[in-house]
């Protein structure tokens, strides 16, 4: 994992409204969200974002609408600019730029993924994918040329010379992503990109990013409200309510150590088996051997519903975890029964999300 900070966000605000300044005063002496706008007639966006993007991860950004999830994704490259606050990319002050740097920034440093593809229907599907480098003055056949590379790549090969209403929608998203991959930038922004598809090609997509991550180590910043989407894809999981971060972390971390009742209603639900690791849930070796009555090994990476699958649910069973062939740590099943129950579970009829 690499540890350096790609993306640094640090006590970002942002208030709409007449006079944002005046505003951002009472917000910091207490004011709330509802009391701002009851009291001052201002809408508080953002409030005190402080977030390390690392280079190389996928940092996903969630919550409920409203939350201010795609108003943070927009600051990133200033298409809303900010009340106050601090946004570095590779240790630049991006709030610093003057008009021709931010262009820069927009078309070779940070790509878009959208929720509604913005594909332009004039243009054909590579004429589509190759945008970017069309408008940084690449020719026509050098562009295209690296547009149908990406296009082979997310699975659209052959679809070339076609237009965009020729296209399914998780065919169109997929233009979307080749597009941003044709860019070459080393960030990547998804806001909702899969939000608009099935919820069969939605799985498709995520598949697809995260083997095409595994290759390209971008760093990429996704937006959702869908927590099993999040708890899929992401490195490190950032909650939004009411435009404040209630947690950040390590997801697994999050779904074993919910620190707010926001949180625990928000993972109550969620199938952990299927979600949680071993490695979560494993007692670490240090330093001894491996003990040698185990029932086999598993790896750390896999899941708990595999495994529940192998020991045929017998809870006496127990593993040693190994981590590219070398032991790590050992698992007893009873541990892993203890770990599928939410810490505190939804009331009845409690608002589920």
């Amino acid at each position: 994992m690499n540890n350096n900070v790609k993306i640094s966000i640090r006590g970002l605000y942002k208030i709409f409204g007449d006079d944002p300044e005046a505003a951002l005063k009472h917000v910091r002496e207490g004011t709330t969200k509802d009391e701002l706008l009851e009291r001052h007639g201002h809408v508080l966006g953002l409030q005190d974002i402080n977030i390390g993007m690392r280079e190389g991860d996928i940092t996903v950004i969630m919550g409920l609408s409203g939350s201010g999830k795609s108003t943070l994704i927009r600051h990133l490259n200033r298409l809303i600019e900010p009340t106050a606050g601090q946004i570095d990319v590779d240790g630049q002050d991006v709030l610093a730029y003057g008009a021709d740097r931010l262009r820069r920034l927009r078309r070779e440093v940070m790509s878009m993924v959208f929720q509604k593809f913005a594909l332009l229907p004039h243009r054909t599907v590579a004429g589509n994918a190759g945008t970017t480098l069309r408008v940084r003055g690449v020719s026509k056949k050098e562009y295209l040329s690296e547009a149908r590379k990406w296009l082979d790549r997310v699975g659209l090969k052959g679809y070339g010379n076609h237009y965009p209403h020729q296209l399914s929608g998780g065919m169109q998203q997929r233009v979307g992503i080749a597009r941003a991959l044709t860019s070459n930038s080393p960030i990547m922004l998804m806001d909702e990109a899969f939000s608009a598809l099935d919820p069969l090609i939605r799985t498709d997509m995520q598949d697809l990013l995260l083997e095409l991550q595994k290759e390209l180590h971008k760093t990429i910043v996704f937006i959702t409200h869908d927590l099993d989407e999040a708890l899929k894809l992401a490195d490190h999981l950032v909650i939004l309510k009411d435009g404040h971060v209630v947690q950040q972390g390590e997801p697994q971390h999050i779904l074993l150590n919910p620190n707010d009742p926001y949180i625990e209603d928000f993972v109550s639900d969620i199938n952990r088996a299927r979600v949680l690791r071993v490695r979560s849930i494993m007692t670490p070796l240090i330093g001894g051997p491996a003990p040698s009555q185990a029932h086999g090994e598993v790896d750390h990476d896999d899941t708990l519903e595999s495994l529940i699958a192998r020991s045929g649910g017998d809870t006496s069973h127990h593993y040693v975890v190994t981590q590219d062939g070398a032991p790590v740590g050992t698992l007893e099943m009873k541990s892993l029964v203890k770990a599928l129950v939410p810490r505190v579970a939804s009331a009845p009829g409690a608002r589920k999300y």
